[in-house]
């Protein structure tokens, strides 16, 4: 619905910076452009960069200024540290000698203490509440409940849902369409299942789970033994345990324990398309970005950080607030505080020594190249000179490092005899 900028102001305690405030003084600006403020009606709320001439922004950063001009937006949320900078370099450019003629409008920051929980709520204003909640009460006629199972009063079942004996759904939980529930599943209180997501039999979810569409929890792990030449899968007798406040995304697959349980703790948010081993245990706060991979019986401690399609070995441990970049291969224990990365993962700064130098390789290779000439050359010019072979060793003291000329003899008795001369004199 359409909202003024003034009651979107109230709405989130904000300030409006606009031509008239004292900050900017004198305006350049027309009367009409002036007081255009007054009369906009807001229609959306959308991000800079899909903003209309029609709908409320946001900037977080100075360094956004040139979108923000170049946006149609008129009016934007901005932190209240920046808002008032932000608005007079607006308009100084909007004013200037060379601006376009179609840029000489009036732009509007409204100062909040949060950008974004403002924007949320100006959203909600604009929008109005939207709710993947169900629009009815109760079980919807199409869906399947066993007699044995247990549904409190205020859930919500949606159409073509499957619920089989022995189950328990708790208050305000809400079941989409499609979603299959096999038998001895225990969903806690406002949880959220969205459309084809599986339940195997035994999964257990806490207050305030969220499954998107199509997630799998509780399928029977990858767990073989040979026997007489034949893969036989191995015991399939665990379950899968989601604590409270965990979020799964669409087509994550978590697979049951072997006896036991396979965990996920509390407040871990999954990205889409993850794939948990059996018996693997997920610490609290976990975020798990997409088709991160964990093999079997690893753990995780709490606030431990996965980047996209990170591989984790079986039978690791990934200390507290572990944090591994997207694609590392991590095949040992980390400690905690750890930050790892590449494949093998190796500590940060041991990893970013190794790409900084393989990233000089071809120079190297060139430099060892240009060596390996020049000593090819050398070896070429001691081979063409001429060296003179050595005497045969003699006796008496006589030097034998210094080749002998019988025809200068009689030279050099002249000169010795001479030396003798000067020295008796």
């Amino acid at each position: 619905m359409p909202e003024s900028i003034e009651s979107i102001s109230k709405l989130v305690n904000g300030r409006v910076f606009h031509p008239t405030n004292d900050v900017l003084g004198d305006s350049k600006l027309s009367s009409e452009s002036i007081n255009l403020w007054k009369n906009v009606s807001l229609l959306d709320a959308m991000p800079l960069q899909d903003a209309r001439e029609s709908d409320l922004t946001l900037v977080d950063s100075l360094l956004h200024l040139d979108a923000w001009l170049a946006s149609p937006a008129l009016v934007a949320f901005a932190p209240i540290a920046i808002a008032e900078e932000l608005f007079l370099k607006s308009q100084a450019a909007l004013t200037a000698p060379n601006a376009a003629p179609q840029e000489t409008r009036c732009k509007i920051i409204i100062g909040v203490d949060n950008v974004h929980q403002s924007f949320q709520a100006a959203i909600v204003a604009l929008r109005g509440e939207r709710s993947s909640k169900f629009c009815w009460t109760g079980i919807h006629p199409t869906a399947v409940i066993h007699s044995t199972a247990v549904v409190a009063a205020s859930a919500n079942i949606g159409p073509f849902v499957t619920v089989a004996a022995g189950c328990t759904i708790g208050e305000r939980t809400c079941i989409h369409s499609g979603v299959q529930i096999a038998g001895h599943c225990t969903i806690g209180e406002d949880c959220e299942i969205f459309s084809n997501a599986v339940l195997y039999q035994g999964t257990i979810l806490h207050a305030r789970v969220m499954l998107h569409a199509s997630s799998v929890l509780g399928a029977y792990g990858f767990g073989y033994r040979q026997h007489d030449n034949v893969h036989v899968r191995t015991a399939q007798l665990g379950w899968v345990e989601v604590e409270s406040d965990v979020e799964i995304g669409a087509g994550t697959t978590i697979d049951r324990g072997t006896y036991g349980p396979t965990r996920i703790g509390r407040g871990t948010k999954l990205d889409n398309q993850i794939q948990i081993g059996h018996n693997v245990h997920i610490g609290e706060h976990n975020l798990l970005c997409a088709q991160v991979g964990i093999a079997g019986s690893a753990s995780t401690g709490s606030y431990v950080v996965l980047g996209g399609q990170v591989g984790v070995r079986d039978h690791l441990r990934l200390g507290d607030r572990t944090m591994a970049a997207a694609q590392a291969g991590i095949a040992n224990d980390v400690p905690a505080g750890e930050s790892v990365l590449g494949s093998p993962a190796l500590p940060q700064r041991e990893a970013t020594q190794m790409w900084i130098h393989s990233r000089r390789l071809p120079e190297i290779r060139k430099q060892i190249k240009t060596l390996e000439n020049q000593m090819n050359n050398l070896i070429k010019q001691m081979a063409s000179m001429s060296i003179p072979e050595p005497m045969a060793p003699t006796t008496g003291g006589t030097r034998t490092d210094v080749p002998l000329d019988r025809n200068s003899l009689p030279e050099a008795i002249a000169y010795g005899s001479g030396i003798q001369k000067r020295v008796a004199a």
